[in-house]
């Protein structure tokens, strides 16, 4: 998928997150949460950008979605640590930090395995390569399409929250 789509994918994810979130009285934790999801939404296509990394390889695995969500847990972390926070809340906040870096490139995955070329999730451990080939990831309607939803559900999830 293009830039469109993956933001539509992640928004999607992050609704149901950022719901929850608000409900809990944290809005200020869906803020970041949706802000992250949708900075970091290419995250895994920055493989494009280093030699020697084939598109669609070790950026676009759960591995590298762990990864990253242990960068995030770690950062969120030491952030709240050195703030001041109690042990609890900094460990709360590593966790959230956590959750946020991995469903982000979770979402990605999500959004390629809805084309043709797919990806390969469980490397190293596996080869096999999972797609459900909708659409190509160049497909206007489908990348515009994906947005729309995501920021309608957004919207939905926003609407009741407020509403409950």
């Amino acid at each position: 998928m293009y830039r469109f789509g993956h933001w539509g994918v992640s928004l999607l994810v992050f609704a149901p997150l950022g719901f929850a979130l608000v409900q809990a009285g944290r809005p200020e934790l869906a803020f970041v949460a949706g802000a992250a999801m949708c900075w970091l939404a290419m995250l895994p296509d920055y493989d494009m950008r280093v030699p020697g990394i084939s598109h669609r390889g070790p950026t676009h695995t759960v591995l590298f979605a762990a990864l990253v969500g242990g960068v995030g847990g770690g950062g969120a972390y030491l952030l709240a640590s050195n703030a001041g926070q109690p042990e609890a809340a900094a460990t709360t906040l590593g966790a959230f930090g956590f959750a946020v870096g991995a469903l982000t490139v979770l979402a990605h995955l999500a959004a390629d395995v809805l084309t043709p070329a797919g990806i390969r999730p469980l490397w190293p451990l596996s080869s096999r390569k999972f797609t459900l080939s909708l659409w190509t990831a160049d497909n206007t309607v489908a990348n515009y399409g994906l947005f729309a939803v995501g920021v309608f559900a957004v919207a939905a999830a926003a609407y009741l929250s407020v509403a409950l």
